[in-house]
């Protein structure tokens, strides 16, 4: 038995209906609500940027868990390049894997100067800085200590 290549005869609905205009429309997905179904969850995103910054040399990496203290975002990472140079490379590659994983929505700060490059991925937040301007900031010590200590 062989399948009928005709095409098939147009519905009475679609007969009916003014030229031009399709007898039923597929409901379409918004675009916001499609980038959020496929973006990946926190902790995927966490664990990219890490093994990006593992791949990339960057030093003394510290991860900070800020899941039910604030609202912008889940995690925060700090971490240093050795040069203007490395930060710049750091950030780089960085953002490419976000956008890789399908991340639309990054912001990069400070790349023209790679003193300080921060990368908001949403969920993450992404500091990366030379030695001297990382202890000059010293950003960790402000974000990982008690709250009323820091008012102090």
């Amino acid at each position: 038995m062989s399948k009928s290549v005709l095409p098939k005869a147009p519905s009475k609905a679609a007969v009916n209906k003014a030229p031009g205009k399709s007898a039923k429309t597929p409901r379409k997905t918004s675009t916001k609500a499609a980038a959020l179904k496929a973006q990946p969850d926190a902790d995927k995103t966490l664990n990219i940027i890490l093994s990006r910054l593992d791949d990339m040399k960057a030093e003394e990496t510290i991860t900070i868990d800020l899941r039910g203290k604030y609202a912008f975002s889940d995690y925060m990472i700090v971490t240093t390049g050795r040069a203007n140079r490395h930060v710049g490379a750091i950030a780089e590659n960085v953002t490419k894997a976000l956008k890789e994983t399908g991340i639309k929505n990054i912001h990069v700060e400070g790349l023209p100067n790679c003193d300080w490059v921060l990368i908001d991925s949403g969920d993450v937040v992404v500091h990366v800085f030379r030695p001297e301007v990382r202890e000059f900031y010293n950003l960790e010590r402000l974000w990982t200590q008690n709250p009323a200590a820091a008012a102090i």
